[in-house]
């Protein structure tokens, strides 16, 4: 490990506290288990200062900066702009009608919210990966981050192995344009095969994740190649789908705009949420930007501006060319245009799909891989894990395990089954990340004279975010089982005296970088928005999120506890200072 000279005192220093976290993460006999145990849970990560911001850069043991801001756009945007736009537009019209524009607008307004928090962390933690988990770490301490990447990392997995069947018949679909090939193609090849009800065949879904594997193995400059080409590819062909439909428009198509209500355009947000959720991908790409400072910011939001407004177009342009009950949910778009005589464009729209499809699949699989690097590095998983080629400079221990994953629930599970427990982590996780600003910012008051405190400011402060969350939660139930509007107001109007508390009785610190406006307003609204959606999801959902809470936490029991060290995990891919012209 190379550190430059004005870090010496600082090296010994963090050398001493380096040497008492491991002396007390590998005595555990030395107290009690139990006491260990939450000893381990509840330590936190160093958070270097900004003037100590380092990276690894053309090192055989770390990634290799090789993103700009373009790079970066085109990571959020393809991972965004596929099923939301050719598949879940659909679904979502049937009840809402033309108002599923509205729920677009709705849940990317909750994102930019989200997105501004993530913008602010992006930029504090510019050296290494780790996203959520990272900045959960840091914020709030080892088990919290554990419990929200298990979280995020289920919906990874099944997210991919979704995506990669859906790609895998999209593929089918444009083979078949052969004539040779039409109708001649087994189920069992790209549209799946059921198999004793459980089980749904499928061979070319798991061909595909092996293939973005290898891509993403050769190298982030590979794959970000392909990423670009295609996802410029989708946004050209969306591009001309807007305007070729935009002439077929009859507005007449636009009345009833809310056919079932505005509780149906609500509840169609939090289906279309998690159509917006790629940026998140930008944040884990902060060990590879050239200028993580500068540009993770402007990704993000500018990857969450352009997918808003492509949504809203297209929800807008389809059902305006035709009623929205004739819309199919499988594939709407394509049959928007076959129904008025523009059967080209169906066509077009195909290619665009697999495009869609294509990146969305290929960025989901390199977040998981960086988030699974994270982990090995801090020892919360086996070191293997941490591993990266110092060739390739990609961490392909850990994207071969996530190929791997997806590749058999791809290839033998029907994981639209398993869709209505998705998206747990992602809400999770976004209202972890909000939080995680408020408290990153707080700084503690000084007791005036005389005064006693029974609890800190810290703990105060996390009572009233856990008093907002709970709110939010709260409201949502009652607003989805038909309460009394007096109940929503209730729970609304504690959330407020909650946010009030934080501002009046807390004091806040300038980051340097990108900051979120309005703290802890901002934060506080999109943590109760987040876990107001939360409360819409089915109950499967919940059970799953409870289920798996009791899984991670065996497993850190177990072995986390033993394993952790997040001081090394932070100075063993320190080298040197970000140049100053990359700071910026």
């Amino acid at each position: 490990m190379r550190l430059s000279a004005p870090h010496t005192g600082r090296k010994e220093a963090i050398r001493i506290e380096q040497s008492s976290v491991m002396t007390s993460s590998s005595s555990p006999s030395n107290s009690s288990y139990f006491s260990h145990f939450w000893t381990s849970a509840l330590r936190s990560k160093p958070l270097a200062p900004p003037s100590d911001t380092a990276v690894s850069v053309n090192s055989g043991d770390g990634l290799v900066r090789r993103l700009g801001l373009f790079d970066l756009i085109l990571i959020g945007i393809g991972g965004s702009i596929g099923a939301g736009i050719f598949v879940v537009t659909g679904t979502v019209a049937h009840d809402a009608g033309p108002g599923v524009t509205i729920s677009f607008i709705v849940a990317g307004a909750s994102c930019v919210l989200n997105a501004l928090c993530y913008a602010e962390l992006a930029s504090r933690f510019p050296a290494v990966v780790g996203g959520a988990y990272l900045y959960t770490y840091t914020a709030f301490n080892e088990l919290t981050a554990f419990l929200v990447f298990t979280q995020l990392m289920l919906d990874y997995h099944i997210g991919a192995a979704s995506i990669a069947r859906s790609l895998a018949s999209y593929v089918v679909t444009v083979l078949e344009l052969i004539p040779f090939l039409k109708h001649n193609i087994p189920n069992w090849v790209g549209h799946g095969e059921e198999v004793l009800g459980a089980l749904s065949i499928n061979i070319l879904a798991p061909i595909i994740l092996v293939l973005l594997t290898l891509v993403l193995c050769r190298g982030v400059g590979e794959s970000s190649l392909l990423n670009a080409i295609m996802t410029v590819t989708k946004v050209l062909i969306v591009l001309f789908v807007i305007i070729a439909g935009a002439f077929k428009v009859d507005v007449s198509n636009w009345t009833p705009f809310a056919p079932n209500g505005f509780k149906s355009i609500l509840t169609g947000a939090t289906v279309v949420f998690f159509a917006y959720v790629g940026f998140d991908a930008v944040a884990n790409s902060a060990e590879e930007s050239k200028r993580p400072k500068r540009d993770l910011p402007l990704g993000i939001m500018g990857s969450l501006l352009a997918c808003a407004a492509l949504y809203i177009a297209v929800c807008l342009v389809i059902t305006g060319m035709v009623p929205y009950q004739q819309l199919g949910e499988e594939a709407p778009l394509a049959e928007a245009f076959t129904l008025r005589g523009l059967k080209y464009v169906s066509i077009l729209i195909s290619f665009g799909a697999v495009a869609g499809l294509t990146t969305t699949l290929l960025v989901g699989l390199y977040v998981q891989s960086r988030l699974y690097l994270g982990l090995g590095r801090d020892g919360l998983l086996p070191a293997i894990f941490a591993k990266v080629d110092p060739r390739r400079h990609t961490p392909i221990y850990s994207q071969v395990w996530v190929g791997l994953i997806a590749s058999i629930l791809a290839g033998l599970l029907n994981v639209h089954v398993l869709s209505h427990i998705l998206s747990v982590g992602s809400l999770t996780g976004y209202s972890v990340v909000s939080a995680c600003v408020v408290t990153l910012r707080w700084k503690e008051k000084t007791p005036s004279q005389g005064t006693t405190r029974c609890i800190s400011n810290r703990a105060e402060g996390i009572i009233c975010l856990l008093a907002i969350a709970c709110c939010g939660f709260a409201a949502g139930l009652l607003f989805r089982f038909g309460a009394s509007f007096v109940f929503l107001i209730v729970a609304a109007v504690i959330a407020i005296f909650s946010g009030a508390d934080l501002c009046i009785r807390q004091v806040y610190t300038n980051p340097p970088g990108f900051s979120c406006p309005g703290v802890p307003i901002v934060p506080s609204v999109s943590i109760f928005v987040n876990i107001f959606l939360f409360a819409q999801l089915h109950h499967e959902a919940w059970v799953r999120f409870v289920v798996l809470s009791i899984v991670t936490l065996c497993i850190y029991a177990f072995y986390g506890q033993f394993h952790a060290n997040p001081v090394s995990s932070n100075l063993s891919f320190i080298y040197h200072r970000i140049p100053a012209e990359q700071a910026q």
